[in-house]
């Protein structure tokens, strides 16, 4: 059985140790795992199958065999995210704002790790070597328990990332994958707060709102991502249909894939038969607002909860709007702080839009498929949070880190 309290410990002792690893030492380990990997891509791909078979088996969804799916060339790509990882500077030491005090002390804020990190994710075995990569750069220990579909995956990354730690004779603790898939552990795991500092959730809004109810232990929220695309009347629609393509059909079951089309009815008689035709031939449902619903053939009314969804699936929702307010007003209603994104050659207008909506990535004239740590220059990412405290929007190396005063005296006292 399991000791999710005993690993928690142990974790807990561990990142000490990784906390006082050089750069040096933590990109030598990276470019290790990374090799590692790709060394053993063969076994991952096996394992990983077992877990694609049970999963076609229980029934997935389309969109979770997609997020559990290992090929060459993404095995390959784990190999690269953590490689990318190894070249970003590391924050931890970094001293901001040193001042001078009118005392003579110098006061600054030193970054330093966190400590212990706990993710909670479902498939996307990928989450296993990119989070453990994160952690390991900033200076944390982490705890990793996917979901029961990717158990083969996760275990076969676990072989690879503790063999590179044996070989370096160092704790294998700073990197715990949980072998448990039961429920019981995910409840245990919750209460160790004098283990564990954070605990990130990955994975569907179910599962994200059971960790937000049930933690002991801070949380990094996302409950969902109900990405916008805007297209302003002065928009380029070249470009718009490109954006509103890309954001929608490249991957629908990732979290920063379109669900909703706004457009500006000004240019609507003209554009809409355009993205109609677009959207049928990437055979994409639509739900379609009363007034842009005559431009489908096989369109549904959208509803309320339309409006509401994160379909992560070839669908998407769609309504005119008459003005610019209108659109501000309806993202601002049904965002879910995650992306939004306005098309338009409309310095002003572009202005406006980022001033207004305060999601955690704002877009101009670009895909929402661009909203992902390795993307924005993170290297990778560990999640997203929507939450405002303490990171906002996709997580990175930073984000793994807190600050700490460092006061440099010469004998002052207060009086």
């Amino acid at each position: 059985m399991f000791d999710i309290v005993k690993s928690a410990h142990l974790a807990k002792q561990a990142s000490l140790t990784v906390a006082q690893l050089s750069s040096h030492e933590k990109n030598a380990l990276l470019l290790n795992i990374a090799d590692a990997i790709v060394a053993n891509g063969a076994m991952i791909l096996a394992e990983n199958n077992k877990d694609i078979l049970a999963g076609k088996a229980k029934g997935l969804t389309d969109a979770m065999l997609d997020r559990l799916l290992l090929t060459e060339q993404r095995v390959q790509d784990i190999a690269d995210a953590i490689r990318e990882i190894a070249r970003l500077e590391d924050p931890v030491g970094h001293i901001d704002n040193m001042v001078l005090r009118p005392n003579g002390m110098q006061v600054g804020k030193m970054r330093i790790p966190l400590g212990v990190i706990a993710m909670i994710y479902e498939a996307r075995p990928n989450v296993t070597a990119e989070a453990a990569a994160l952690c390991l750069k900033s200076g944390n220990a982490v705890i990793l328990r996917g979901g029961s579909e990717a158990i083969h995956s996760n275990l076969a990354i676990a072989k690879c990332l503790h063999q590179v730690l044996a070989q370096a004779d160092i704790d294998k603790n700073i990197i715990t994958v949980i072998p448990d898939t039961r429920r019981e552990v995910i409840e245990q795991l919750l209460r160790q707060r004098q283990s564990i500092d954070l605990v990130i959730p990955r994975g569907g809004e179910g599962l994200i709102r059971y960790v937000s109810e049930n933690s002991q232990i801070p949380v990094i929220q996302h409950f969902k991502g109900v990405c916008h695309l805007f297209i302003d009347k002065y928009a380029d629609t070249t470009k718009a249909i490109n954006i509103l393509l890309n954001g929608k059909t490249q991957r629908p079951s990732a979290c920063n894939a379109l669900e909703t089309l706004l457009v500006h009815a000004d240019i609507a008689t003209s554009l809409m038969p355009k993205i109609a035709e677009a959207l049928q031939v990437a055979q994409v449902k639509v739900h379609a607002c009363q007034q842009s619903l005559p431009y489908f053939s096989h369109a549904t009314l959208a509803t309320e909860q339309d409006y509401q969804a994160e379909y992560l699936a070839a669908e998407i929702a769609i309504k005119i709007v008459d003005n610019f307010a209108q659109a501000l007003a309806h993202i601002q209603c049904y965002s879910s702080d995650h992306t939004e994104i306005i098309v338009t050659q409309d310095t002003s207008r572009s202005q406006r839009f980022v001033r207004t909506i305060n999601s955690s990535v704002v877009m101009v004239n670009a895909s929402s498929r661009f909203s992902d740590g390795g993307e924005l220059g993170l290297g990778s990412e560990i999640g997203i949070s929507t939450s405002k405290l303490h990171a906002y929007g996709p997580m990175g190396l930073t984000a793994l880190t807190t600050e700490k005063f460092v006061v440099i005296g010469d004998g002052q006292v207060r009086v």
